[in-house]
């Protein structure tokens, strides 16, 4: 093949007029279209969400839910509650058996009737010395006027033994000075059987005393057993339904044992929302809630109030940020939300305690007051 050949061969064969001028594959125009539309909808929609509502998914049903437990220790003998039933508050719960506690109510009885008796005994015992010092105090008296007969016979023997007169003998004088010094020896003898008399009343008295007051101590000590007594039966703190059930017959418990728990109805929701989303959040603003336990339902609620710290202070092991090797990591704030009356009339019993959520709050939207 020559030179001319080769260059004539390799120039490509023209295209007809028509098949250059074809417009555009129409589909291919649509569906760009459509893509592009869909971008500019998903585009405006992200902004819009972004400006007026922030969410999270870090948001959980939360509730009281109180723990059951022993006062006293025992033996369970009744249970009364089946696994997630409702019940009143003040309905009993579990029976333990209540002999160690009547035994202790018996005994402390018997003793307060001891010490009653005791208490009779030294009555008695404050009105025999009260009429022993009334018998010394007597004697006193007699004493003292046989004191003063004693003094006016010495007197008198004294003025009828002088110098000039000897008008009784010297043995009767002497024998009225005797009988002088031996009326005021029992005087004083009379008056220390009075002061005894007067302590013996003092101490059988504060005796008499101590025996009330260990009365007094006893009965609050059969007030403590006989409200042990009535700890045997376990009852219901709040109404609720019961959780965690735990307890059994024959089962023996201590004080503190947690038997079982009850959750009360009316729950909220807890959403932990970053920091950087906080700024435009305001106590009554208005939530949009979904509950992963109920797809396609839509419950509202509001804010209610704000943590007083982040999650992380709460943690166990909160972290050391004075350390060297700090990182910058984002934080959440706990938010409460609380639920409308009617939405928790209408679930009840469907939303409880723990359930994951997605919370979206109106930042835009008027609080309600």
């Amino acid at each position: 093949m020559s030179t001319q050949e080769q260059k004539l061969a390799a120039v490509p064969p023209a295209i007809p007029a028509a098949q250059a001028k074809r417009p555009p594959n129409r589909k291919v125009l649509v569906g760009a279209g459509v893509i592009a539309l869909a971008a500019l909808i998903a585009g405006g929609r992200m902004w819009y969400r972004s400006h007026y509502f922030v969410e999270t998914e870090n948001a959980y049903v939360a509730g009281h839910v109180h723990p059951v437990s022993a006062r006293v220790s025992g033996v369970v003998t009744k249970v009364l509650i089946d696994d997630n039933q409702l019940v009143k508050a003040g309905d009993v719960i579990a029976e333990l058996d209540p002999v160690d506690q009547q035994l202790k109510v018996e005994q402390i009885r018997a003793q307060i009737a001891s010490a009653q008796q005791q208490v009779l005994q030294a009555e008695a015992q404050v009105a025999q010395v009260n009429a022993q010092a009334s018998a010394a105090a007597a004697q006193v008296k007699q004493a003292e006027a046989l004191q003063v007969r004693a003094n006016q016979d010495a007197e008198r023997y004294s003025q009828l033994y002088t110098a000039q007169m000897k008008a009784v003998s010297k043995a009767e004088l002497d024998a009225a000075n005797a009988g002088r010094a031996s009326a005021a020896a029992d005087v004083a003898a009379r008056k220390d059987s009075a002061a005894a008399a007067k302590a013996q009343i003092t101490a059988a008295a504060s005796a008499r005393d101590v025996l009330k007051a260990q009365i007094e101590v006893l009965k609050v000590q059969l007030k403590d057993a006989e409200q042990q007594q009535a700890y045997n039966r376990i009852v219901a703190p709040v109404a609720g339904r019961i959780g965690k059930r735990s307890v059994e017959v024959g089962q023996r418990v201590q004080p503190g044992q947690q038997l079982t728990a009850i959750v009360q109805d009316n729950v909220w929701v807890t959403a932990n929302f970053k920091e950087t989303q906080l700024a435009d959040m305001h106590v009554g603003q208005p939530v949009r809630i979904s509950v992963d336990a109920l797809p396609g339902k839509e419950l509202v609620g509001r804010v209610d109030s704000f943590s007083p710290a982040s999650g992380a202070q709460f943690a166990l092991l909160p972290a050391d940020n004075a350390t060297g090797n700090f990182t910058k990591i984002v934080q959440r704030v706990p938010v409460k939300i609380t639920l409308k009356p009617e939405d928790l009339k209408a679930y009840s019993g469907r939303l409880v305690p723990g359930m994951s959520v997605i919370a979206e709050v109106g930042i835009k939207e008027q609080a309600a007051r």
